[in-house]
């Protein structure tokens, strides 16, 4: 693809995202109502989506742009010694639901970032925070694979490129995450 396609499709795939405010709206909401009530959010995913999970966590733990109080945050992708020792010990599709029903409390919130939505691992994951009783966020796309329907709240990214929905899911994030610094900054 040549950089004025890519780039055309980045735009196409942003600009998109309006056809699914009702359901970023409800993200959104989660997500601050979580963090009103001191609950904590538990974000995961593989490869980029990872990243993009330790981003989130960093931009709540850390700071975004404003000065603020510290918010409770964990990215379950972010410790190799545990996602290997799971792995290694109770087979790579628990990774996440295993630290699911080790961290999470009541209120806690479940975020699952996926560009494919057909990783045994989330979609274990999304079904261990729905037996636990955890509202969750899903980020997804490309038709939402087998996590689709799975999560409390589905933002399905209108686009089959992966490489332009983990963009979206990044615009998300940083979309929540000033919504954050206007509520708790």
């Amino acid at each position: 693809m040549t950089f004025k396609e890519s780039l055309a499709e980045s735009i196409r795939t942003l600009s998109a995202l309006s056809a699914i405010r009702s359901e970023i709206d409800a993200a959104a909401k989660l997500i601050l109502e979580t963090l009103r009530h001191d609950k904590k959010l538990l974000i995961f995913g593989n490869g980029g989506s990872a990243a993009e999970a330790a981003h989130f966590s960093t931009e709540l733990v850390g700071r975004y742009q404003k000065n603020r109080a510290s918010l409770p945050a964990v990215s379950l992708s972010a410790d190799g010694s545990l996602v290997t020792c799971i792995g290694n010990d109770y087979g790579y599709d628990q990774i996440f639901a295993r630290q699911l029903t080790g961290l999470a409390k009541p209120g806690d919130l479940v975020v699952a970032l996926t560009s494919s939505g057909n990783s045994a691992n989330i979609v274990t994951a999304l079904q261990e925070a729905k037996t636990m009783g955890l509202s969750s966020i899903a980020f997804l796309g490309r038709g939402g694979g087998k996590a689709q329907g799975l999560a409390t709240c589905d933002l399905m990214i209108p686009s089959e490129s992966g490489t332009a929905c983990q963009e979206a899911h990044l615009f998300l994030i940083h979309h929540f995450c000033e919504l954050i610094d206007g509520e708790f900054a």
